[in-house]
């Protein structure tokens, strides 16, 4: 069974505390108001990294990422 982080509402601020809470996670979903790509690059060097944009995302996070994110997982839509 896949392993998964949920996270949302960083508002451009990564928490160190992150790396211990998603250790082991073969994913994160990022839920939206992301803030910083900073944020995203911190997320990433733990496990690869899903995302949609939020109401605080601008022009360059609505180009890389999706409002809505439709894929399958483990056989689940």
């Amino acid at each position: 069974m896949k392993k998964i982080g949920l996270i949302s509402d960083t508002h451009g601020f990564f928490d160190a505390r992150l790396n211990d809470y998603f250790d082991g996670m073969d994913e994160i979903w990022h839920a939206g108001d992301i803030g910083t790509f900073d944020v995203i690059d911190a997320l990433e060097t733990i496990a690869p990294v899903k995302a949609v944009y939020g109401n605080i995302d601008g022009g360059a996070f609505r180009s890389e990422f999706p409002l809505n994110f439709h894929f399958t997982c483990e056989g689940l839509s």
